[in-house]
């Protein structure tokens, strides 16, 4: 693995520097499981045609690990370990990203007109295991 690209295990969120490869004819952008990001790829899935208002996420995952890279446009990420710390991160270049291990809460928002929010998980989808009530999820992590 280059020391560019690649991760190891993760203790939490974080911002991703993806691998960009361009010329005169436009860029690529590689993402490839368990090398780019820290697991093997499950489900896709993107997020567009939300305004400025709108909050999506309010969850946490229990078992779900995600990657998520604005490809076009910009949204920023709110994300909260439930113990106190608290992270907004901008999502605004598509060759960045940043990754969320499981049980972590996270709210997207601040979507500009043109956003589409790539979202890459280990899991396939599973309602059981979202967390939606925050005081459920303080609960949770502190025992």
């Amino acid at each position: 693995m280059d020391d560019n690209r690649g991760m190891n295990v993760h203790k939490g969120a974080q911002m991703l520097e993806l691998t960009e490869k361009g010329d005169e004819r436009g860029h690529l952008v590689i993402i490839e499981g368990e090398e780019d990001i820290p697991f093997k790829i499950a489900r896709i899935f993107y997020i567009y045609g939300s305004d400025s208002e709108v909050i999506r996420g309010n969850h946490a995952n229990r078992k779900s690990q995600f990657v998520l890279i604005n490809v076009a446009g910009s949204s920023k990420v709110k994300v909260k370990d439930g113990k106190g710390n608290e992270t907004i991160y901008a999502l605004n270049r598509p060759h960045t990203g940043i990754y969320l291990p499981k049980m972590i809460w996270k709210e997207m928002y601040e979507f500009s007109p043109d956003s589409v929010l790539l979202c890459i998980s280990d899991q396939h989808y599973d309602a059981e295991e979202y967390i939606r009530d925050y005081d459920e999820f303080l609960k949770i992590v502190n025992g």
